[in-house]
């Protein structure tokens, strides 16, 4: 699945965590500045990092897919 990460810093000895979303909006060329997410009409991801072939089963401990996302992804399609 494409996605968009989000980098969610850690607090003292927590690791990073990412975040991934479902990409909204047009696709990206590797060279924007702003990435729409399918989870809000407002909200985005800024000086994103590229986006990327996700798997939807996730194993590394710090990444995990975004919960309004992996529902719009899991919802079936009309």
């Amino acid at each position: 699945m494409l996605a968009t990460p989000e980098r969610v810093p850690g607090h003292g000895r927590t690791p990073d965590q990412t975040i991934w979303h479902k990409p909204a909006g047009l696709r990206c060329t590797d060279d924007c500045d702003f990435h729409a997410i399918a989870c809000s009409s407002t909200e985005g991801i800024v000086a994103p990092a590229p986006n990327r072939d996700v798997p939807l089963n996730l194993e590394a401990a710090d990444e995990k897919w975004c919960q309004e996302c992996r529902a719009l992804i899991d919802a079936p399609t009309p």
